[in-house]
């Protein structure tokens, strides 16, 4: 079948395309590389509908920088001749990130600029004024660079991309992209890239496209059976917090894990349960600064942290509200406070070798939950999702098997096959924990992001240059202590385990505490041995001692 592939160096690419590509260590296109690459170099407009993980950024960025590079050849004249709009900061930064990695050996000749962040205009300003050859931001940040007269497209701009099309109207976007229209010139080439083809991605397709190819790659929008396992098991709230506990603690969920949960408040609350039993994890959510959440991202991918609880509101916020979110009214405005409008997390962000997706609480809608999952089983890795259900989420499960089942027959979420019955030991431990997560341990922990964050923060650095005694206050304020870990709590008591967990846990955990305590033993055996026949010896020569002492 690799015969038959339309390889990378087949598509008359700039050498130095194929050989930042080779530095990657792709050896051959996907799907959607292979079948859309050739087409934009053709010139023509795309939509694509591929699901998550599919490799779309690379199909729109590697046609993109080679006209460029083709463009440069007649025209050496510095201009924006790109325009890449994404819906969150997130995926803005992991654009930019791809954009220069292909562009390793070509970076004189292409410039990537990501205005996503929450960066002021006026310091963003000056990149602009250099007029990279590409621009990453959302349509918001866009729009206001262009009032702003910081940013000219109506002369220089080729080639418009919008990527996760399926999602700009959901955030709000819709009339920041209308305006945005009026600042482009009349002729330009046009990406959208989606992962499904709903309402939203057809009217930006009769906005944007001129006789568009479509592209509708791999019917099912989640990998198969093969690849992807999916499961559910049915709970309760309190039966979560066990379930996990015992899942993460005895790992039987192994490898790199993404855990949604539905609120803020049950973001921290998980994670300063798992911190009870000295379980390591980070909270990724809307409260957090831009940086910070792209710093935890890179640090996961990273290998540093193996969980992740994520909320992503946007995603389960009401239906109902969304045209609330649009219009920008100013109830929704107070209600959302110090949230970020441009967060995402379960769809656009490259989390990398992520192996399980739990569900703790199960998404509201089949979409959510293919974009949820859709983050593990990426390329040709394998991945776990398993989603706990709730009496009352019941409903929301058989929405998603009837969508799934329409979708593909193979990715119906099966019965996760666990008797809760054997971990009925646990439970005492758990309700231990929950009574030392309060919500005043919620809010102090939810404060203590935030003094980190303050103290961090480089837009502030210049102001506590200026008043060091706020510093040092907040440095020297009162302690915080979100929840109070017991020692005991870290150990899982040989007692509690059955002699069916015995079987299933990890086998590392128990080779740990074999050669841990084995050769200690060994040692201190040995030493014994050695004061059993050394005492007379040592009782000899301080006799001796003592004997020419007196003489």
């Amino acid at each position: 079948m690799s015969t038959d592939i339309l390889q990378f160096h087949e598509m008359g690419l700039d050498d130095r395309i194929l050989k930042a590509l080779a530095d990657l260590g792709w050896s051959q296109p996907t799907l959607i590389q292979e079948k859309a690459i050739p087409l934009a170099l053709e010139g023509k407009d795309l939509l694509a509908r591929a699901r998550t993980g599919s490799g779309k950024t690379a199909a729109y960025a590697v046609p993109l920088i080679q006209r460029i590079l083709t463009s440069k050849e007649s025209v050496r004249e510095q201009a924006v001749r790109a325009l890449i709009l994404i819906p969150t900061k997130e995926l803005g930064h992991q654009v930019q990130t791809m954009m220069r990695q292909l562009t390793a050996y070509c970076t004189r000749d292409v410039r990537v600029a990501d205005i996503s962040g929450r960066a002021d205009l006026s310091a963003q300003r000056p990149i602009l004024m250099e007029k990279p050859d590409v621009v990453v931001g959302t349509p918001s940040r866009v729009l206001a660079h262009l009032n702003a007269q910081n940013l000219d497209l109506q002369t220089s701009l080729e080639t418009l991309v919008i990527d996760e099309a399926d999602l700009l109207f959901s955030f709000g976007f819709e009339n920041d992209l209308k305006s945005l229209l009026c600042h482009l010139p009349k002729i330009y080439q046009s990406f959208l890239m989606s992962a499904t083809l709903s309402e939203d991605v057809q009217a930006l397709k009769e906005l944007l496209l001129h006789n568009p190819v479509i592209l509708k790659l791999q019917g099912s929008q989640l990998p198969n059976g093969l690849q992807l396992k999916q499961y559910s098991v049915q709970c309760e709230e309190e039966d979560k917090f066990l379930l996990i506990y015992t899942l993460l603690k005895l790992r039987l969920v192994r490898g790199k894990t993404l855990i949604f949960v539905g609120t803020l408040d049950k973001c921290y609350r998980l994670k300063l349960f798992l911190e009870q039993f000295s379980i390591p994890a980070c909270v990724l959510n809307s409260e957090l600064p831009v940086h910070s959440r792209c710093h935890i991202i890179t640090q996961f991918n990273q290998g540093f942290y193996d969980y992740i609880i994520a909320t992503d509101e946007q995603a389960l916020a009401d239906p109902s509200t969304t045209g609330q979110v649009a219009k920008g009214t100013k109830k929704k405005k107070k209600k959302s406070g110090g949230k970020d409008k441009e967060y995402g997390v379960s769809r656009g962000i490259d989390f990398q070798n992520v192996s399980n997706v739990i569900n703790f609480d199960f998404p509201t809608t089949a979409e959510s939950y293919i974009h949820r999952v859709g983050r593990t089983a990426r390329a040709d890795n394998q991945g776990t999702a398993l989603s706990f259900i709730s009496n009352m989420e019941l409903p929301l499960l058989a929405e998603v098997e009837n969508a799934l089942i329409g979708d593909d027959a193979e990715s119906v979420l099966k019965p996760y096959g666990f008797k809760m019955e054997e971990i009925e030991g646990f439970r005492y431990r758990c309700r231990d924990a929950m009574r030392s997560v309060t919500k005043q341990a919620v809010k102090e922990a939810r404060l203590k992001e935030i003094k980190t964050q303050l103290l961090n923060s480089e837009k502030l650095k210049t102001y506590f240059d200026d008043n060091p005694r706020d510093l040092q206050l907040l440095r020297h304020d009162t302690d915080l202590h979100p929840a109070i870990i017991k020692p005991h709590m870290k150990n899982v008591p040989d007692y509690l385990m059955t002699p069916m967990l015995r079987n299933i846990a990890n086998p590392l955990t128990k080779s740990k505490k074999m050669t841990r305590f084995r050769p200690i033993s060994g040692r201190v055996a040995k030493k014994k041995d050695q004061r059993g026949r050394n005492p007379l010896k040592i009782f000899r020569s301080i006799r001796g001692r003592r004997k020419g002492g007196k003489s």
